[in-house]
């Protein structure tokens, strides 16, 4: 059974992103992903400040689609 895209975007983080995120007391949560769209929760010093926030999210969004060509963009969420 293949992974679904929610669960092929948590691999993705869990393996290349959580890592350095983690450094500073970062966390990233998948939340949902459909019709394209991952939306993710930050938690941490990453989710305090806007242009830091993002900056993140459109690195993550370039990333994710070279690999997951189905997400279009990245949607932070509360």
């Amino acid at each position: 059974m293949s992974e679904s895209l929610k669960e092929q975007v948590a691999r993705i983080l869990t393996e290349e992103v959580a890592p350095a995120f983690e450094l500073d007391g970062s966390r990233i949560e998948v939340v949902d992903v459909s019709d394209g769209v991952a939306q993710l929760r930050f938690d941490g010093v990453c989710s305090s400040c806007p242009a830091t926030l993002m900056t993140i999210i459109m690195g993550l969004e370039q990333e994710l689609q070279k690999r997951i060509p189905q997400i279009a963009y990245i949607e932070a969420v509360i």
